[in-house]
């Protein structure tokens, strides 16, 4: 499968655009934009070839696109903030004041002493009773000077 797939990549540079256009409407069962360019083509089927052959994206990374394009749609000049990926099933452990806090990463939610929240400031207010940045205080994003007392 690997070399197969390899060879169909490898060859699409040297293919017509004629040639790039049907093999188009194979992967994609319609037809491209008519003013796509050749070259923009090519790495779009080559990405198409490969998710045939090896599985697309995960579904929750196509929601967290769609969710960048949401955002980048009601305003094109917001920043893009890239949020820590933390796998369910990941345990957060952080020392505070001379005890240990755990925090159970879940689908969409944490968990702390049973309870769920949805955010680890949330859990950082709980745990330090003053206003945290979660993901700083369990170590996940730098902490500014200022806040590190």
């Amino acid at each position: 499968m690997h070399d197969q797939t390899s060879a169909r990549i490898e060859e699409l540079p040297r293919l017509s655009k004629t040639k790039l256009v049907t093999l188009w409407r194979e992967l994609f069962a319609t037809s491209p934009h008519p003013k796509l360019r050749r070259t923009l083509m090519i790495p779009i089927l080559a990405y198409q070839i490969q998710e045939h052959a090896y599985g697309g994206l995960k579904a929750c990374t196509r929601r967290r696109l769609k969710k960048l394009a949401e955002e980048l749609e009601q305003n094109r000049k917001a920043p893009l903030v890239n949020k820590p990926h933390l796998r369910t099933g990941t345990k957060l452990l952080r020392r505070w004041q001379g005890q240990m806090y755990e925090v159970l990463v879940v689908e969409e939610h944490f968990e702390y002493r049973g309870k769920r929240y949805t955010s680890l400031s949330e859990i950082a207010r709980q745990i330090t009773g003053t206003r945290w940045s979660g993901p700083a205080f369990f170590g996940l994003k730098p902490v500014r000077r200022e806040t590190m007392q």
